[in-house]
């Protein structure tokens, strides 16, 4: 079992910067890869961000390229997503999820285990 905890959300306005958290405790949190989605009111959930297990390789939607960095501290047991030059569009709740297995994949089904999701509003 994995539980994983985010932190971070809240209302920015446009431009804006804002740091998610994700605390993980269970299973060897160094070992696996993490990835962070968002879902928006009535659309599905999609991806964000990926990071490899040892944090050598991070992968991202086309969408938040350049403007978000996923990052890692095994030691802390804690994945990261820095937002930076936020936009209206990326209004949404964010979850980090886990999946069993070093490399990454931007599949959400293929994610194992879910936090319970913190929201982020960017005003205009």
């Amino acid at each position: 079992q994995v539980q994983l905890v985010e932190s971070g959300g809240g209302l920015v306005q446009a431009g804006g910067s804002l740091r998610l958290s994700c605390a993980a405790s269970g299973r060897t949190f160094s070992s696996y890869c993490m990835g962070w989605f968002r879902q928006a009111p009535g659309k599905e959930r999609e991806f964000v961000a990926a990071i490899s297990w040892s944090g050598g390789s991070t992968y991202y939607a086309d969408s938040v390229k350049g403007r978000f960095t996923i990052s890692r501290d095994n030691a802390k047991n804690t994945v990261y997503l820095q937002m930076n030059s936020l936009k209206p569009e990326d209004t949404a709740v964010y979850y980090c999820a886990t999946h069993l297995a070093k490399g990454c994949t931007s599949a959400p089904l293929l994610y194992d285990y879910w936090g319970q999701g913190t929201q982020v509003t960017v005003s205009s």
